[in-house]
C-alpha cells in the first residue's frame, strides 16, 4: 500500500464534463477518478462500472455534461492519518484506490492498495510503462558546468528520460567536515574526499542544470545525500528523489525525503536481504511512494556478482515496482534487466572514461548510451503478452511461400465426397495446411476441382463468394494476373482490371497471353521486385542502384503503354508503383527524408511517360517486404504526399489499408488524412487494417470505417477508381476480393445510395 499526496490525476471538478472525467481516467489507468467541489470537498466517485451504468440508464449520451450525472455518489473513504492495518481492511479486487478526507470532507491525499506504479511528474512508472531510463551523470561532470550540460545533452540525444545528479553539504555530512586533508581518514575516505572537494558544483550551478534538463525534455533527479540538501532541492521543486545505496539504510533520512510527499526511488547495493526488508517495513510506514532498484556497489562489479536474478524476489519483497542501477561493464545487462521486469534502468554517463574519477569507469559513452537505450526499447517491444499466439502478416506470406497445402490429386466433379486417396500434400502454403486433412476427408464439394488445386477453408464451410454484378459510384475493378485475365473479365460488371506485374511478366511477349481487344478500363501495377533481386527505389543515395532503379522502371512503363493498346483507356495509364525510400533499422526524420524526395523528383523527371502516368501508392510505416518488415519514409504521412504531390503535379494511388496504418502509428484522425490526400487521388486500393502492420484484411475485419471511407470519397474524388486489395484475394477464383465486393458495396449503398450507378 501506498499514500500519495500528489493526487491531481485522480480527481476533476464537480463541472468538468465526463469527456475530461474519461480522458483522466484513462490517463491514470486506475479505472476511476474522485469528484470534488471548487473547496476540495468529495462529492462522489466515476468508475469504469459508474460509467457503463450511467450509459444503460440515459436516452441521450452526452458526454459534455457535467461528470455529477454520471457519477456515483457512495464511496469508500478513510480519514486522514488512518492506520496502514486500518486502510488495508479496506481494499478489495474491485477497490484499489481510496480517498483520504480531513475533517471538513476535503481529499488531502489517496491510498492505493499494492503499488504497481509511482507518477513522477506526470511520468508513470512501473507495471504497463516503458522503463523509465536514467542517464547518472552524479560527479561525472568533474567540477565543470559546461561538462554537465554537454552531458545533459547527450542524455537527451540518446533517448534517456533523466538526468541524475548529487547533491552534498559536506559539513553536515562528514565527521570531519569533508576535510581531505585529515590525516586521520583512512585511504580510500581520504581518496573520495579529494574528489569531492574538487569536483562539486555550487548550488547556483546544479539548479542551472536541473534547469537545463526540463529545457531538454528530460526529468531531473538528484540524490540529496543529507537533510540540508534535501531542504535546498525542496525550495528548487524538485519532483522525486533518488536515494543512494549507501543511505538505503539511513532511516531518518528516508523519513525526511517521505514527508516531502514525493515518491522516491532507493537503490539497495549494500543492504543485505534483512536491511532491504527493513527499509520496506519503514517506507511503508512512512506512506511513501517508492521503487527500488537491485544494485551491486562494486565499480565496476564483475558479470558473477550481478545476480539479475534478484530482481524478482526484491519485486516480492518490494510489492513495489523494480528497477536495476548497473556498474558493470557494457550495456547488456540493463537490456536483459528490463526483460526481466525492471521498470527502471540507472546507467552512469560521461564523454571520456579516461577523466579522474571511479564512475568514469563504469560508465556508458553517449553512443554506447544511445544503443542502450534502443536495445531496451526493442526488448520492450518484443515482449508482447500471454495471450494466444497469432501470426503476423509477414509470418503468413512465408508460410505461403514456405508451407505445404492440401491438393487435389486428381480431376474431382462437384458433389464428389473426398476420401485419402483424392489429396496430396505439396508446396506453396496456399490452400489448407495440412493438419486439417481429416476434416477435409469425407466432405462433399460444392464446386469442381482440377488434379494441382488447392483445397480452401470454403471447401470445409461455407461456399465460396461468387462474382455478380455490383454497384458503385466510382469505376471499380479487381486485380488480375495475365494467366487469370480471361477468368475475371465477363463474369461481372467491372470497368477496369488492376494487372499486377511481377518482373518475369516484363519479359513476356502479351501477343501470347492477351486477346487483341479486352472491352474494359486497365491499371497497371509495377513490380517492386526485379531480377538479381533488386527492390525498386528511385530515392537511394546509391547512384548506379538508382539509376538501374530507373531503367527497369522505364521498361514497365514501355509495357504499359503498349498495354494500354489492348484496352479501353483513352486517358492515359494508370501505373502504380512504390517509389522506394525504406530503411532497414529506423524510419528517417525531417532532414534526412529531404534528400530522398529530391532524388526521387530527380529519377521522375529522367523516366519518359507517353501515354502513361505515374501514380506512387501510399505506404506503411512497417511495411513487409518477401516476409521481413521494413520501414518506409516516403508517402506515409500527409504531409509528405501533399507536398510533393503540390510541387510535382502528381497524382496517387491511396491504399487505404497502408494509410490507416500509418495515421494508427502516427495517432492522426484517418478522416484527416482523406480529406487532404484524396483530392490528389488517381485510384485507391481498398482492403481493412489492424495495428500499425496489419494489411491487406477483408473488409470488416480491422479498424478501418468504411462508411466514413465511402462519404469523404464521394464528396472529394467522385472519379478516383478502385480494386479491393485483399491478401491473396485472388486464390479460390477470387473469393477473397468478391466477397470483399460485396461488403463495400453494402457500405456504398448505405451511405449514398442515390450516387450509386445503376
Amino acid at each position: 500500500m501506498q499514500i500519495e499526496r500528489n493526487f491531481t490525476q485522480f480527481v476533476v471538478f464537480a463541472e468538468d464534463s465526463i469527456l475530461t472525467a474519461l480522458n483522466k481516467i484513462t490517463a491514470n489507468q486506475c479505472r476511476l477518478i474522485f469528484v470534488v467541489s471548487e473547496g476540495g470537498i468529495l462529492q462522489g466517485v466515476l468508475s469504469d462500472g459508474d460509467f457503463r451504468r450511467w450509459i444503460a440508464a440515459t436516452d441521450a449520451i452526452d458526454l459534455g455534461r457535467p461528470v455529477t450525472a454520471a457519477m456515483n455518489a457512495a464511496c469508500v473513504t478513510a480519514p486522514e492519518g488512518s492506520a496502514a492495518a486500518d486502510l488495508a481492511g479496506l481494499f478489495s479486487q474491485k477497490i484499489q484506490v481510496i480517498p483520504l478526507l480531513d475533517d471538513h470532507g476535503r481529499v488531502v491525499a489517496v491510498a492505493r492498495g499494492g503499488q504497481r506504479q509511482l507518477l513522477l511528474g506526470e511520468r508513470a512508472i512501473g507495471e504497463g510503462a516503458p522503463a523509465f531510463l536514467i542517464a547518472e551523470i552524479g560527479n561525472n561532470h568533474n567540477g565543470s558546468l559546461e561538462l554537465a550540460l554537454q552531458l545533459i545533452d547527450a542524455a537527451a540525444a540518446a533517448g534517456a528520460d533523466c538526468a541524475k545528479f548529487q547533491m552534498r553539504d559536506m559539513g553536515q555530512l562528514y565527521v570531519n567536515a569533508g576535510d581531505s586533508n585529515d590525516m586521520a581518514s583512512d585511504l580510500g575516505t581520504q581518496y573520495t574526499l579529494d574528489l569531492l572537494e574538487r569536483f562539486q558544483l555550487s548550488d547556483d550551478e546544479l539548479f542551472r542544470c536541473f534547469d537545463h534538463t526540463v529545457s531538454q525534455g528530460l526529468i531531473p533527479l538528484c540524490t540529496p545525500w543529507d537533510t540540508t540538501s534535501l531542504a535546498k532541492l525542496e525550495r528548487w521543486g524538485m519532483a522525486g528523489y533518488k536515494v543512494a545505496s549507501a543511505d538505503f539504510t539511513n532511516h531518518d533520512l528516508l523519513s525526511a525525503i517521505a514527508a516531502t510527499g514525493k515518491p522516491l526511488i532507493a537503490s539497495t547495493g549494500m543492504a543485505t536481504e534483512q536491511e532491504i526488508s527493513a527499509g520496506i517495513r519503514h517506507l511503508r510506514e512512512q506512506s511513501a511512494s517508492f521503487a527500488l532498484l537491485h544494485c551491486n556497489s562494486t565499480y565496476p562489479t564483475p558479470f558473477k556478482d550481478v545476480n539479475l536474478r534478484y530482481l524478482r524476489r526484491l519485486a516480492e519483497l518490494a510489492e513495489a515496482p523494480v528497477g536495476y542501477s548497473g556498474h558493470e561493464r557494457g550495456y547488456a545487462v540493463p537490456i536483459a534487466a528490463v526483460a526481466l521486469g525492471a521498470a527502471v534502468i540507472e546507467k552512469h554517463i560521461t564523454v571520456d572514461r579516461g577523466m579522474e574519477g571511479n564512475d568514469h569507469k563504469v560508465s556508458l559513452l553517449p553512443d554506447e548510451f544511445t544503443a542502450m537505450v534502443a536495445g531496451i526499447r526493442a526488448v520492450e517491444e518484443s515482449m508482447g503478452s500471454e495471450a494466444a499466439r497469432s501470426l503476423s502478416q509477414g509470418e503468413l506470406m512465408n508460410r505461403e511461400v514456405l508451407a505445404k497445402s492440401l491438393v487435389a490429386a486428381c480431376p474431382i466433379p462437384a458433389g464428389t465426397v473426398i476420401s485419402r486417396e483424392m489429396v496430396r500434400i505439396q508446396s506453396p502454403g496456399q490452400g489448407l495446411q495440412p493438419y486439417r486433412l481429416n476434416d477435409l476427408v469425407g466432405r462433399s464439394l460444392s464446386s469442381d476441382k482440377a488434379e494441382g488445386d488447392f483445397f480452401f477453408e470454403s471447401d470445409l464451410k461455407r461456399p465460396a463468394a461468387k462474382p455478380r454484378p455490383y454497384r458503385f459510384a466510382n469505376p471499380f475493378g479487381v486485380p488480375v494476373r495475365y494467366h487469370d485475365l480471361e477468368q475475371f473479365c465477363g463474369v461481372s460488371n467491372l470497368d477496369l482490371v488492376e494487372i499486377h506485374l511481377s518482373y518475369k511478366d516484363v519479359e513476356v511477349d502479351i501477343d501470347a497471353v492477351l486477346p487483341e481487344r479486352v472491352p474494359m478500363g486497365l491499371v497497371v501495377h509495377a513490380p517492386e521486385l526485379f531480377a538479381g533481386d533488386h527492390t525498386l527505389d528511385l530515392c537511394t543515395d546509391d547512384d548506379a542502384y538508382r539509376r538501374h532503379s530507373v531503367a527497369e522502371l522505364q521498361r514497365v512503363l514501355d509495357l504499359s503503354a503498349r498495354l494500354r493498346t489492348r484496352f479501353s483507356c483513352p486517358a492515359p495509364v494508370l501505373l502504380v508503383t512504390n517509389v522506394g525510400g525504406f530503411s532497414a533499422n529506423r524510419h528517417l526524420s525531417q532532414q534526412e527524408r529531404e534528400p530522398l524526395l529530391e532524388r526521387l523528383a530527380t529519377s521522375l523527371a529522367e523516366l519518359r511517360c507517353d501515354g502513361v502516368e505515374i501514380i506512387p501508392q501510399t505506404m506503411p510505416p512497417f511495411p513487409w517486404h518477401f516476409g521481413g518488415q521494413r520501414y518506409h519514409n516516403l508517402f506515409v504521412d500527409a504531409d509528405c504526399i501533399e507536398g510533393f504531390c503540390r510541387e510535382q503535379g502528381l497524382r496517387v494511388c491511396l491504399d487505404v489499408s497502408h494509410s490507416k496504418l500509418a495515421c494508427n502509428h502516427l495517432r492522426e484522425p484517418f478522416s484527416r488524412f482523406l480529406e487532404r490526400i484524396l483530392p490528389f487521388t488517381a485510384h485507391l486500393h481498398l482492403a481493412d487494417a489492424a495495428g500499425v502492420d496489419g494489411e491487406g484484411l477483408q473488409i470488416d475485419e480491422g479498424d478501418v470505417d468504411w462508411p466514413q471511407v465511402f462519404s469523404q470519397l464521394n464528396r472529394l474524388a467522385p472519379t478516383a477508381s478502385f480494386i479491393p486489395e485483399i491478401w491473396q484475394g485472388h486464390k479460390n477464383n477470387g473469393e477473397g476480393a468478391w466477397l470483399a465486393l460485396e461488403r463495400l458495396e453494402s457500405h456504398q449503398l448505405a451511405v449514398g445510395p442515390s450516387l450509386v450507378a445503376a
